[in-house]
Order: structure tokens, then sequence, then C-alpha cells
């Protein structure tokens, strides 16, 4: 019996057109759920030992934090022009070998 294993996946998270405040909700949920990821990451490389390197999930802190500004930022100038929002979040998961 021959056994297939699947090495990609796309998962299509978001996909429509958007009032700001709508989209300021999606963009902002998302980049919430990946800041406290980074944050529950950097507890756990803690735990039992304070000399641990975190310098990874501070750095994607730190980053996701300032993309969380700019997107702040552009869906209220946006809203200041009265359109709306396509935002189309394609999830890409490959296998690494």
């Amino acid at each position: 019996m021959e056994t297939i294993v699947k090495t990609k996946q796309k998962i299509q998270l978001v996909d429509g057109t958007f009032s700001p405040s709508e989209a300021g909700d999606v963009i902002l949920a998302l980049l919430d759920e990946k800041i406290n990821f980074h944050k529950l990451q950097r507890i756990s490389w803690c735990e039992g030992s304070d000399k641990a390197d975190t310098e990874y999930p501070d750095g994607r802190i730190k980053e996701l934090l300032e993309e969380k500004r700019i997107a702040k930022e552009f869906i209220a100038s946006v809203r200041n022009e009265g359109k709306r929002l396509r935002i189309d979040g394609i999830l890409n998961i490959t296998l690494e070998e």
C-alpha cells in the first residue's frame, strides 16, 4: 500500500472587500494573534533559564508592532477617503525536508 504525503497546502484566511473598520478588525486581530504567539514563545523559552536567547521572538514582536502601527495609519487614511479595502490573505504551507 502506497502512502501519499501532502507537502503543500494553501489556506484562504481572508478573501473579501471590507469597510475600513472591518478591515482594521481583521488585520489587527491577525497581527495581535501573531504578536501573542511570539510573546508566549518567549515566555516558554525563558522557563527554567533566565539566560535564554529571545532575540528572535523579541525581534518579531518589534517588527509586528511596527506593521500594526503602519496598518492603523493606512486604514485611517482610507477611512478619511471613504473607500473600501480588498483583502486577499492566503497562508501557504510547505513541508520542509
